[in-house]
This record gives C-alpha cells, sequence and structure tokens, in this order.
C-alpha cells in the first residue's frame, strides 16, 4: 500500500464553474497564499498545497462544491490565474493544468527557468517523474488527467496532479512537495487522497526495493534468457505456486492501520453537506464569534464599511484556512459554511458576502505591507478568539437553524448558484 498522509474519495462531478465564482475563486485564493507568505513565508505554501485535507479545505472556503473532483481543476486553475498575475512580486509560479495544458508543463517550465535563472531541465524532470511514478509506477486503476507544478524563485516544488477511474467514477489526487521528498522511486508522496480500491501494484514502496532491483537487472538480461525462463515457470504444473504477493495481506493490514491513524479524509458521493459531515462544536465556535463577540474585540474590522456579522462568519474561517494548523481541517465541509457552494450545498454562494471577505483580507494585506498591522491582528485574532470559545464554552451550532437563516437571507445577501441565470 502507498505511504500517506490521507485518503478521501472524490466523486467525478461534470460542468464548468461559472465566471462570477471563477473570478471571486481568482481574487479570494490568490489573497489567502498571499497571506500565507507573509506570514509564514514561500516554502509554508507548498506545505499547504501538499496537504490533501487543507486543500480539500481551501476548496470549500473559495466557494467549490465542497467534495467532488472539480474542486481541484478549479483551484488550480483559480490559483494559476492569479498567482502568475503576480509572479514577479509573490515569487510563486504555476505551470500545467488539466489535459492539453498539463502537456504544456516542460514548455512553462523552460520559459520560468529563462526568465528566472532556476534550472529548468532539473524542474522539468521533476515533473515528469512525479507524472511517470503515479500513472506507471502505481498502477491503481487511475489514468492521470490533471497536473500542476507548483514552484516557488527559490527552487522549491509541489505538485498537485489527479488521476480518474471511469469504471468507478471516482478521482485520485496525488500530492508531492520537494522539501519532504528523499527520492522519486522511494516512498516519494506527501500524500494522495483517494477511495481504498484494494490491493495495487506499488513499485515506490519502501518494501517493493528488491523488486525495482529485479526489474533493472530484468532489463539487462539476454532476451533469450528471459523467454526460457518465462517458458519454464509457465509449464509448471501449479502456475499460481510462482507468482508472489508484492505485500502479504498481514503486513497489508498492518500498514492500513498506520497509514490511515493522521489525516483520513473520506469524501463521500452526496452533494448536499450533512450534519455528520460537520465537527458542530468548531462551527458554533465560529458561528459564536461572529455573532456574539464583543464589538471592541474586532473594531478595527468593524469599522469597514458594510462589515456585519455574517461577513466576521466568512472572515473566521478565512482565517483559519491561513492561521490553522493540520489537526484544524479534518472537517473540509464545514468551511463551506463561508461562502457556501455553486451548487448549492450546503447553501448558494453569497456573493455580496464572498465579495466583503475580499475587500477585508485585500485591505489586511496591502495595510500589513505598510506596517499598519491592526487589521491584520484583528483577523489573527478571529481565529484565536474562535479556538478560545471552542475549547471554554463548548459551543454547539444547530445545523438545521444555521442551514435555515442562511437560506432566509440568501437573497438579500446575493446568494446563486451554477443554476443560477
Amino acid at each position: 500500500m502507498i505511504k500517506r498522509t490521507g485518503h478521501a474519495d472524490l466523486p467525478l462531478h461534470h460542468g464548468v464553474v461559472p465566471r462570477w465564482l471563477a473570478d471571486r475563486m481568482k481574487l479570494l485564493g490568490t489573497e489567502i497564499i498571499e497571506a500565507l507568505i507573509i506570514c509564514y513565508g514561500r516554502k509554508e505554501v507548498l506545505i499547504r498545497l501538499s496537504d490533501p485535507l487543507w486543500f480539500q479545505s481551501l476548496g470549500a472556503v473559495l466557494g467549490m462544491d465542497w467534495h467532488s473532483s472539480g474542486i481541484t481543476t478549479s483551484v488550480m486553475y483559480a490559483l494559476k490565474r492569479g498567482l502568475n498575475e503576480r509572479s514577479n512580486e509573490l515569487g510563486i509560479y504555476v505551470c500545467g493544468g488539466r489535459g492539453k495544458y498539463s502537456r504544456q508543463t516542460p514548455q512553462e517550465l523552460i520559459a520560468l527557468a529563462d526568465k528566472t535563472g532556476l534550472d529548468g531541465n532539473s524542474l522539468v524532470r521533476s515533473s515528469k517523474l512525479s507524472a511517470k511514478v503515479d500513472n506507471t509506477a502505481v498502477q491503481d486503476g487511475f489514468t492521470l488527467y490533471q497536473h500542476n507544478f507548483i514552484v516557488t524563485k527559490e527552487g522549491n516544488w509541489a505538485v498537485v496532479q489527479q488521476g480518474m477511474n471511469t469504471q468507478t467514477k471516482t478521482a485520485r489526487r496525488y500530492h508531492w512537495c520537494s522539501p519532504n521528498l528523499n527520492s522519486f522511486v522511494e516512498s516519494p508522496h506527501s500524500a494522495v487522497i483517494g477511495e481504498n480500491q484494494g490491493a495495487i501494484l506499488n513499485l515506490t514502496d519502501l518494501e517493493a526495493k528488491d523488486t525495482r532491483s529485479s526489474i533493472l537487472n530484468l532489463s539487462c538480461t539476454n532476451p533469450a534468457t528471459v523467454l526460457k525462463e518465462t517458458k519454464d515457470i509457465m509449464n509448471l504444473s501449479n502456475p499460481k505456486s510462482a507468482q508472489l504477493e508484492l505485500f502479504s495481506k498481514e503486513d497489508a493490514v498492518d500498514k492500513e492501520e498506520v497509514i490511515f491513524a493522521e489525516r483520513n479524509c473520506v469524501m463521500p458521493r452526496h452533494h448536499e453537506v450533512c450534519e455528520e459531515d460537520v465537527n458542530l462544536k468548531r462551527l458554533g465556535a465560529v458561528l459564536a464569534t461572529s455573532y456574539e463577540s464583543q464589538p471592541k474585540d474586532f473594531e478595527d474590522l468593524l469599522l469597514t464599511p458594510g462589515l456585519g456579522p455574517r461577513t466576521l462568519q466568512s472572515l473566521t474561517l478565512v482565517s483559519e484556512v491561513i492561521h490553522g494548523t493540520p489537526a484544524r481541517f479534518t472537517d473540509p465541509a464545514r468551511f463551506s459554511f463561508a461562502h457556501g457552494g455553486k451548487d448549492g450545498h450546503p447553501f448558494p454562494v453569497p456573493t455580496r458576502i464572498y465579495d466583503q471577505s475580499i475587500r477585508v483580507l485585500g485591505d489586511c494585506i496591502e495595510k500589513s505591507k505598510l506596517n499598519y498591522n491592526e487589521k491584520s491582528d484583528c483577523l489573527r485574532r478571529l481565529h484565536s478568539t474562535a479556538l478560545q470559545i471552542e475549547k471554554n464554552c463548548s459551543p454547539s451550532a444547530d445545523f438545521d437553524k444555521t442551514i435555515e437563516r442562511e437560506l432566509a437571507h440568501s437573497a438579500q445577501w446575493g446568494g446563486r448558484t451554477c443554476y443560477s441565470k
């Protein structure tokens, strides 16, 4: 089995992201990445992108369908559009994409190297190897159709790529991160998320070292000798006795228990956000922070014209995406309570609230560049306050009433879905 920091079932969804949402995803996604760079550095951005749970939470807070395979394509397209426009300033670049754009990755990397002085040949090699490993060395039934290579001006990189299994109608997303990579052929993944499809051929596992050596030796052997050995095997009275399991069943069970102990991320097939998909205590802390905190706690934010409790709710979840620790992203569905979902689950995207989130976060970033950190500190305190409320007050959100309130105010807040005209 593959070494993972998490796994998830990503149902295949079809359709396109409407332009009104794609443009907002580009703006807010870029601002979130910029805030991460300012607070934690470019390498942290790569580490976050290689965390499947954080990536899923990012997609949810951006208003995409919270669990579908389309979250990968739409988030990476939004980041490519937004970050590449400001690559000289931010020092981070996104190459590749879906389908024909994935095959353009080498040319994009060479052009980037000519522009920045990075080692283009090394980056192209890393890009091709990561795709080759997930498409060939790991034969798990998924064929790659998307490949994004994210690189910083220091030469560090991450890969987010996705494969499709048309028979099961599921997708599997693969994550790579160069700061954590020691070898391309020996347990290289920072994470692989997808539904467990049973036994697979995985030549990148640590225990497959002897198998890789045997394959290499076999490739250098005289073909006549190989044919003779093959015929001898086929003539055995019980051919199955000549077959060796790559891993024993007992080893596989033990490895599963260790691998999946940390960062499981199971994405169900149902479209709607259900109560069991959300940590209600954490959601309750977000709502309490937004609707019950004293104005003086966040007065610098509240002085923003038109900003009210509902926008604070969104900003609290945005702040958690920026400042939260890995343990905070085990329920990605909760982050859809920031800006809803394009399919109307858990509620239509409140475009007016979304625009406020973009405006406030952008203002915080610009002022922090000028050493005016009051708003930026307030945004960080939103997350800290929610943590304190969660720890000391044990609030629990009423799931149904929360959805009812959102739907009741949907028209007022500019609610839209991909089905809207």
